[in-house]
């Protein structure tokens, strides 16, 4: 594949943006989420779902929207920046205090545990990835889809989500932050669908935003026009019709 793809489906849920209208309506005058609001994913058992941060529950729910049916044969790109970091920097303050390891919290702190979580709750098999590919961690999760189509997968699930880190990591913070997930269902071009490309970029200076870079993937997927440059310089979206 050329790096060119049809939005077969998509979702979004962040604080005071819920459904598809809201979305849309945001992505032609953005702005940032603030706060935190916890989907109630009541598509997933109880007992399961309070093993979750909040966090992770918006990235299923925004997956469930994208998978009504847990149709097999459906591959699963999970991706995040920091992934599920409140819950590790807790541990990692106790450990500091003397405190136990939970063992339960570490294995739902592992990068790959949201998408577990996902897969089991579904009953799902079929071959899921988590990346993290730091600020460019969308076109991580893109890049890795557009190889398996490439493979013959006839779509991908591509959910990508993060959330603030905490207060004593804010001297490394290089972009605003707030807690949000979106999923799309991607798939080779496909007529009266969607089409957007990632492509190579000749080291172009990226735009400034105001925005979260996952989150400006999401407007620039809904209604952004020309180019959408990465943090690198190195790639550039663009939206084909």
């Amino acid at each position: 594949m050329d790096g060119t793809f049809s939005l077969r489906a998509w979702s979004g849920f962040a604080a005071g943006l819920a459904s598809a209208p809201d979305w849309l309506a945001w992505a032609r005058a953005p702005w940032l989420p603030e706060g935190l609001a916890t989907p109630a994913l009541a598509e997933m058992p109880a007992m399961q779902r309070r093993r979750l941060e909040p966090l992770g529950r918006m990235a299923l729910e925004v997956a469930w929207r994208c998978q009504p049916e847990a149709t097999p044969g459906l591959p699963m790109v999970f991706a995040s920046r920091h992934g599920d970091v409140a819950r590790t920097y807790d541990m990692l303050a106790g450990l500091a205090r003397g405190e136990p390891l939970s063992p339960t919290h570490f294995g739902l702190s592992t990068h790959n545990a949201i998408a577990a979580q996902y897969s089991i709750a579904r009953g799902l098999t079929d071959n899921y990835l988590a990346v993290s590919g730091g600020v460019e961690s969308p076109e991580a999760a893109v890049t890795e889809a557009l190889g398996l189509i490439a493979d013959g997968a006839p779509e991908v699930l591509v959910v990508v989500y993060d959330g603030p880190t905490p207060e004593p990591y804010a001297e490394y913070r290089d972009e605003p932050e707030a807690a949000w997930a979106w999923a799309w269902r991607v798939g080779a071009p496909e007529a009266g669908a969607p089409t957007l490309s990632l492509q190579p970029c000749a080291d172009e200076p990226p735009a400034a935003s105001s925005l979260p870079h996952g989150l400006d993937v999401l407007r620039f997927a809904l209604a952004g026009t020309g180019a959408l440059v990465s943090p690198s310089g190195r790639r550039c979206w663009r939206r084909h019709g």
